[in-house]
């Protein structure tokens, strides 16, 4: 039987959506997962469906924005486990703000979701990964951070601030045997979209996210991004002038 390409798995954000659809797939290809999130139920109930499976999901619940709590965590997966050779640092949320719910404390709590609860897992990652010359880092954002769009001025300045951040570690990292990948999904089927109220283009359910974000893994790619015909139309916006991109923004999104 074949050994998995990673023998030791970390995802934070696993209890439902895409962290759990990855949990699951990478179970099946005989991975131990490490997974995390705030819900001790929802990681045990993932963890029963791993039952049976070549791998097996290993339950360890988790704060993302608690700094100490992510370090601590790391310390007893590798304790019980050995070294992650792969981390998938998922976790994240999304609310729609308009300037009649704008508040600070909004702003706030997306960034230290979104954006801190990355770092806070990342930082002490990078170090052990350092320690031993190697690993593999994955860092999900979104194709919200491409530029700015109606609603999301707090969830699309967290995820392109990861975007930022993944860019500068590929480069900071880059004779340290370390692989880094940035994760920009579309629209995915998940507990999140399903508070949406408008039409999704090209909605992916999470199994097929969870397939092809461990292709790129695989791959060793830097960006896996997709599906590639909305992310294209995306890249595209990036490269209008303000003058052009902000009446044809509108226009879409009305319509």
């Amino acid at each position: 039987m074949q050994k998995p390409q990673w023998r030791v798995v970390w995802i934070t954000g696993a209890s439902t959506g895409i962290g759990a659809a990855l949990a699951l797939a990478l179970a099946r290809r005989g991975c131990g997962v490490a997974i995390s999130a705030r819900s001790a139920p929802d990681l045990g109930d993932l963890a029963c469906q791993a039952q049976g499976l070549r791998g097996e999901l290993w339950p360890y619940p988790l704060d993302v924005t608690d700094a100490a709590a992510c370090s601590a965590t790391l310390d007893r997966i590798e304790a019980e486990h050995g070294a992650v050779e792969l981390a998938i640092l998922n976790a994240g949320t999304h609310r729609a703000l308009t300037p009649e719910t704008f508040e600070v404390a909004a702003f706030e709590a997306l960034m230290q979701l979104n954006y801190m609860g990355v770092v806070n897992a990342a930082v002490p990652l990078l170090a052990r990964m350092r320690s031993v010359g190697g690993g593999q880092l994955a860092i999900t954002a979104s194709v919200a951070g491409y530029r700015g769009l109606p609603t999301a001025s707090g969830y699309g300045a967290s995820k392109a601030a990861l975007i930022n951040f993944a860019e500068a570690l590929k480069l900071d990292l880059a004779d340290t045997g370390i692989v880094v990948s940035l994760i920009n999904p579309g629209f995915v089927r998940t507990p999140l979209t399903d508070r949406n109220r408008f039409s999704m283009p090209f909605l992916l359910e999470p199994e097929d996210a969870a397939a092809r974000i461990i292709r790129g893994l695989q791959r060793h790619r830097f960006e896996i991004a997709f599906p590639w015909r909305f992310v294209l139309g995306l890249k595209l916006f990036r490269l209008l002038p303000y003058w052009l991109y902000f009446p044809l923004v509108r226009r879409i999104t009305r319509a």
